[in-house]
């Protein structure tokens, strides 16, 4: 009896499931590595984690994307991709420990999950065939290595014979097998990352090398006075590394300026257009500065910047290719541009021909684009949110409809047509701050681009507006600072704006959502007084 029940714990005791699992975690990082290793010579975007992740975005309702940049910002992103990955190791040791009892079905569900990231590659836009090897290689890997590592799992050894299972290894032996996949898998995933880096080499030396021709038509300098220079205030010109991303793209294209292209083509273009960089950039380039925000920022979000961009007038290059809009007689009513990643955004052709400054834009606040804003070339279309302008990666401009297509974020619940809306923004006092009683300065920004800011007021605990002091304009462009002395008293307080933008039109106190265009209401900070 004493027997028996020895062999059923070695059988199936804990101490073996254990090291299943492990070797479930353990296949698994082998068919990571060796999928991404095999990415490396697809394209980036092929990786398992990376294709299963873009699914997982385009899946995700809006509501739910929404949350998620609202709890995690731009770490979003990097939650998503750890999210994928705890799945995985879940799944992962799920299929460790059924392939100790059933070694045929614990590789199958390893090698299945191959398969579910090849088909989640192949349905990324700009798919193609071959993306589909990553994961199929990966899956193989991971089933073939748990298989390995479960039949190397220690078995208690008969009384009756000194020699344990076929295959089967002591502990000593398993632990050293299960180090040396450990190194393997390293060293693959760390070449895959190298050779990845070595793709990518082109693209960076490509960005260092490029010098941006003087625009023909240079902005003229920020007036004084447009930042006043409040403390705790936002700054007038965002720099580079603190304007805002928001994006579909977990893995950052990086696009070599050398072999990349434009094409323009579809309803209305009657001389259809390729361009490379070198002919853009012999183009007359047009300086202007703009705010750009995103559709997802709440009322007093951060996803708003204001930058220096460089580019060509986009309105002349579909002139050029014979385009009109709309009120001219034009076919096409839906300019599409595509990235290379296959993000697709839909812009009215009669917003971009208006005789605003919408760019194809080479620069930004005097360098060349990076490329996690867009190299080598982006969208600009100063008075749209950015889901339907502000495409980056753009390799494609199409001309068609918006009764015959869809866009990407106009196929998940998002409106077609999205001018920006007028905001404001209490940038200091921070909310819940304490503050010292006393003249306290409330400072922050307004922006309604193509507009302009008229005017911005604020309150005290829905007390009578009180007109605040504006920075100097910079067009109608770009946002605007405002600051406002408020003699504050001990106590907690309740401070609110609203802004008026150049048409007369007073920013609404109703509060909306960001789904479907766009968030609206005034923004409010509560803060405490000390005596």
């Amino acid at each position: 009896m004493i027997r028996t029940k020895a062999g059923r714990a070695g059988a199936g005791g804990p101490g073996r499931y254990a090291l299943g699992a492990v070797g479930g975690l353990l296949a698994a990082f082998a068919g990571l590595a060796l999928a991404q290793l095999v990415a490396a010579a697809v394209r980036p975007e092929a990786a398992p984690l990376t294709a299963v992740g873009g699914a997982v975005v385009d899946g995700t309702p809006a509501a739910v994307k929404e949350w998620a940049i609202r709890s995690f910002g731009t770490d979003d992103k990097l939650v998503l991709t750890l999210g994928v990955g705890a799945v995985l190791a879940a799944a992962a040791i799920a299929a460790g420990l059924l392939a100790v009892r059933r070694p045929a079905a614990g590789t199958a569900l390893a090698a299945a999950f191959g398969v579910l990231g090849a088909a989640a590659a192949l349905g990324r836009p700009e798919a193609a065939r071959p993306d589909a090897l990553p994961s199929l290689v990966g899956g193989c890997a991971a089933a073939g290595v748990l298989y390995l590592l479960v039949r190397a799992i220690p078995r208690p050894r008969p009384r009756a014979s000194g020699a344990g299972p076929p295959g089967a290894l002591d502990r000593r032996g398993f632990g050293r097998l299960a180090v040396a996949v450990l190194a393997l898998s390293a060293g693959a995933g760390y070449a895959g990352r190298r050779l990845g880096a070595f793709g990518d080499a082109g693209a960076t030396a490509s960005r260092a090398g490029l010098v941006l021709p003087p625009p023909a038509a240079a902005a003229p300098p920020v007036p004084a006075g447009s930042d006043l220079r409040i403390p705790g205030a936002t700054r007038f010109i965002t720099p580079v590394r603190e304007f805002y991303r928001v994006d579909t793209a977990l893995v950052i294209p990086r696009v070599d300026a050398g072999t990349w292209r434009l094409t323009v083509r579809g309803e209305g273009v009657s001389r259809p257009l390729t361009l490379g960089l070198r002919e853009l950039l012999a183009r007359p380039l047009v300086e202007h500065d703009a705010t750009l925000t995103c559709v997802s920022n709440e009322v007093g979000g951060p996803y708003a910047g204001t930058a220096r961009w460089l580019g060509v007038r986009l309105a002349d290059l579909l002139r050029e290719a014979g385009v009109r809009p709309p009120s001219q007689g034009g076919r096409a009513d839906q300019l599409v541009a595509r990235s290379v990643d296959g993000m697709t955004l839909g812009t009215p052709v009669e917003t971009v021909m208006d005789g605003r400054e919408a760019l194809l834009v080479v620069g930004m606040n005097g360098e060349p684009l990076p490329f996690r804003h867009g190299f080598p070339v982006r969208m600009i279309v100063p008075g749209l949110y950015g889901y339907v302008s502000a495409c980056k990666w753009l390799r494609e401009l199409r001309l068609t409809t918006f009764a015959a297509y869809d866009a990407y974020w106009v196929r998940r619940s998002w409106a077609q047509r999205a001018p920006v809306k007028t905001q404001s923004r209490i940038d200091t006092p921070r909310p819940s701050a304490e503050v010292a009683a006393g003249r306290v300065a409330v400072a922050g920004v307004a922006w309604a681009p193509h507009r302009g800011i008229a005017r911005v007021e604020v309150r005290a605990d829905a007390g009578p507006w009180r007109e605040a002091r504006l920075g100097a304009a910079d067009g109608n462009d770009t946002w605007r600072q405002w600051v406002w002395p408020w003699e504050a008293a001990p106590g907690g307080h309740t401070l609110e704006v609203r802004a008026t933008d150049g048409a007369g039109a007073v920013q609404t106190g109703e509060r909306a959502g960001t789904l479907p265009d766009g968030a609206t209401g005034w923004h409010a900070v509560t803060v405490r007084v000390r005596g």
